[in-house]
């Protein structure tokens, strides 16, 4: 067959595809559409590599410490910054404290001025924020006049919330613990490079690639397919009129492929569409700008030339097991039986491929991503090859029931392979989200491990800066609404000057406090006790003995020249106390002393450092806590306590995987919903003439219901089954232990009928436009 014929015959089909009248138009319409929605995730999918690398670009111009650079003497060139970064709610805030010292400072990317001390340039989000009924607890911590609005240079998305404040005197905050630098450039290129991914984050960035493109395919191929029981009926005209059964092939083919290339066209105006509505939303506190989004050529080429060669290839092979004579299709008698040895070829095929991996682990190299790619496609696409011969031989068997049972299983007997196309998207993503989910459960220990802090106890700490007054202080933070409990330690290291390297540390507190470090006998003022049980004891147990006088030593950096050491006798009557871990997890040695055994200049020395209980049940009681931090000292951030900590890279994977998944879903959804209107729209006369005979509209309501919640069901159980299949291998991959996330395959599951169940209630109303009998008109 030449090329010249090929070309030909595609062109009548793409023709007859616009100029079938409404008919034509509708089909191809409906075919555009569910492959605009499939080619919009392919060009969001192929852009996602530039917007990270858009990201990263600007997060390090605008990088202001100087990690592994030597410190930068005052100049007309230079600024200091000061971190001010706080947190709202579950919201990030990324805060900077600026002061110039000279003309020539360097102003930070996105700011066209500095701002003036009590003045600060917001990002367009917090400015929103801030001037919200939302932001009032955070306009109490903010306290400055907005001057500016950060440009898009001076944020990594549209959505961040940032500000740039003026400051006096920032020096003197590096002094205490406030984090920043003076530098003389925005950037930093010269840090070292990160840490090479282990090869189980990169296992685990390749399969989430899989697993998320995967149903976009399944439905693009889907697609290209809706109206095939109409069409193929148009095409018996083609034959009367002399066309043999293989050109008539080819102009269904160039009939597809006039949907596809309009598809690409709807998928790249969806495409445009998303992209200036990225700015206005953030999914998992992750946002873009629109001119992140630009797709890779290379890959944008490989879409537009994939889709309509798919199209053509899905059209043909679909088409053949279809008889299409010049009176009509045979396509009513009773179709061969699907043969399973070749279906499961496939699921085996990708194990084989993947089965050189186990036990790899991460002391093996790299997995090769050719394989895992390879194998975990067999295995996803196996549930595609699958889900037809299931659907087939369950309907088969079934048997008899009501009115509305029998019509919905009928129609699965005489057409099992459209309801099965249906859900094979939706069985792919649960089968796929099975598999990583399990993965990802069996490898969390490896990258998520439980915190040292007990929150039970306390749910943030705060430093007191040295020169304050920490009974102030404490008072001010026990006045604050939502604060339950304060725990204030105070700690100073003394030394024994027969000894250099003699040191032990006194740990000061009322009596309360000292409870939550250690077992007390008893307690007043004025005691001293001496911690025992703890790693550190027997490094310093030396020197708690009575009658030792240790001596304070003045910090070299910040003490004044007539400072001099401070001594302190241990008394007589010091008791010993079993240590016990504090709030942090760390057990304590040393003595222990209560406010009223120190001296008043040696009690000054210490450094306070307190840990808050709060009441929960007090709405925004952690912001309430970070605002009398603010007021108290505003470069000085509460700490807040999590349970657990995870690893950077993985939460951040999980986070990717997390938006890919709402894209999906969202995919999975809207084009449900065009499939199951598209099935309708194919049976209005049917519907129409049950009604007319006299049908109840309840009976067909629920016998769509039925035709849909069958094929989903037995979808979703050889989903779960593959998925669990290809959790196990993954697992057995990372050289884990395989173990059944059972609480993540049925939430998969759900999530899964959960979207069916929506798409179907959404059709219901044209469902019940459809069951009228003017559907029984023709032109």
């Amino acid at each position: 067959m030449s090329a010249r014929q090929w070309s030909r015959d595609l062109a009548m089909g793409t023709r007859y595809a616009f100029a079938g009248g409404r008919e034509g138009w509708t089909r191809a319409l409906l075919t555009a559409v569910g492959v605009g929605l499939g080619v919009a995730l392919l060009l969001l999918t192929t852009a996602i590599p530039n917007a990270l690398a858009e990201r990263d670009r600007r997060e390090e111009a605008r990088s202001d410490h100087t990690i592994g650079q030597q410190e930068i003497p005052k100049a007309d060139d230079t600024l200091m910054v000061v971190d001010a970064d706080t947190t709202f709610r579950d919201l990030d805030v990324r805060g900077r404290l600026l002061e110039p010292e000279g003309p020539q400072a360097p102003l930070p990317p996105g700011v066209a001025e500095f701002p003036a001390a009590g003045e600060m340039v917001v990002s367009p989000a917090l400015k929103e924020l801030l001037s919200s009924d939302e932001g009032k607890l955070l306009r109490e911590r903010l306290d400055y006049r907005i001057a500016g609005t950060i440009g898009e240079q001076g944020l990594v998305g549209s959505q961040e919330l940032a500000y740039f404040a003026g400051g006096k005197a920032l020096a003197k905050l590096l002094e205490g613990p406030a984090g920043g630098a003076r530098i003389d450039s925005f950037g930093n290129p010269d840090l070292a490079p990160s840490d090479p991914w282990d090869p189980v984050l990169l296992l685990l960035v390749l399969v989430v690639f899989v697993v998320l493109l995967m149903p976009v395919a399944v439905f693009i191929a889907a697609a290209v397919r809706f109206g095939g029981e109409r069409r193929d009926r148009r095409l018996a005209a083609l034959r009367l009129v002399g066309s043999d059964s293989r050109m008539t092939r080819r102009i269904a083919a160039g009939e597809a492929l006039a949907g596809s290339v309009l598809g690409l066209v709807l998928g790249t105006g969806f495409f445009l569409l998303g992209r200036e509505l990225a700015a206005s939303a953030a999914v998992f506190h992750v946002s873009v700008f629109p001119s992140y989004l630009n797709p890779s050529p290379v890959l944008a080429v490989l879409v537009a030339l994939a889709v309509p060669t798919a199209a053509v290839l899905v059209t043909l092979f679909a088409l053949r097991g279809v008889v299409i004579e010049p009176l009509g299709v045979v396509r009513t008698a009773k179709p061969s039986r699907r043969r399973l040895w070749w279906r499961l070829l496939l699921p085996v095929g990708g194990l084989a491929m993947l089965y050189p991996m186990i036990g790899q682990g991460d002391d093996g190299g790299n997995f090769n991503q050719y394989l895992v790619v390879g194998g975990v496609m067999l295995l996803l696409i196996g549930v595609t090859a699958l889900l037809p011969w299931v659907v087939e031989t369950v309907v088969a068997r079934l048997g008899s029931g009501g009115i509305a049972w029998q019509l919905a299983v009928r129609r699965l007997q005489l057409s099992s392979g459209a309801a099965a196309r249906m859900v094979n998207g939706i069985a792919v993503a649960v089968a796929g989200a099975i598999a990583l989910q399990m993965l990802f459960a069996g490898v969390e220990g490896q990258y998520t491990k439980a915190s040292r802090y007990d929150v039970s106890r306390a749910q943030m700490s705060v430093d007191v800066p040295d020169g304050d007054d920490p009974p102030a202080i404490i008072g001010k933070y026990r006045d604050t609404e939502g604060v339950r409990k304060v725990t204030a330690l105070s700690d100073v290291y003394l030394r024994d000057r027969r000894s250099e390297d003699s040191f032990v540390q006194i740990t000061m507190a009322d009596c309360a406090s000292l409870r939550e470090v250690a077992t007390l006998p008893s307690c007043r003022d004025g005691d001293v006790f001496a911690a025992k049980g703890s790693e550190y004891e027997s490094e310093s147990d030396h020197l708690a003995k009575p009658g030792t006088t240790l001596w304070s030593e003045p910090d070299e950096e910040t003490a004044r020249p007539d400072e001099r050491p401070i001594p302190w006798t241990v008394p007589q009557d010091i008791r010993p106390a079993q240590s016990r871990e504090d709030p942090t997890g760390y057990e304590r040695g040393g003595i222990l002393v209560t406010p009223g055994a120190l001296p008043e200049k040696l009690a000054a020395a210490t450094s306070a450092r307190l840990f808050l209980s709060l009441d929960l049940s007090v709405p925004d009681a952690y912001d309430h806590v970070r605002n009398t931090a603010a007021r108290l000292a505003p470069a000085v951030e509460p700490m807040t306590w999590h349970s657990t900590e995870s690893n950077d890279r993985y939460a951040t994977i999980r986070t990717g995987l997390s938006v890919g998944a709402a894209c999906v879903l969202a995919l999975i959804g809207a084009s449900l919903l065009v499939s199951q209107l598209e099935q309708l729209r194919e049976r209005r006369k049917l519907l129409s003439s049950l009604v007319a005979f006299g049908t109840r509209r309840r009976t067909l309501g629920l016998s769509v219901l039925w035709q849909t919640a069958i094929p989903i069901g037995l979808g979703l159980l050889l989903a779960a089954t593959v998925g669990m299949a290809l959790g196990a291998v993954l697992l057995r991959m990372t050289d884990t232990s395989v173990r059944v996330d059972w609480p993540s395959v049925l939430s998969m599951t759900g999530i899964g009928a959960g979207v069916v169940l929506v798409v179907t209630l959404l059709s219901l109303p044209p469902l019940l436009k459809l069951m009228r009998p003017d559907g029984l008109r023709t032109e």
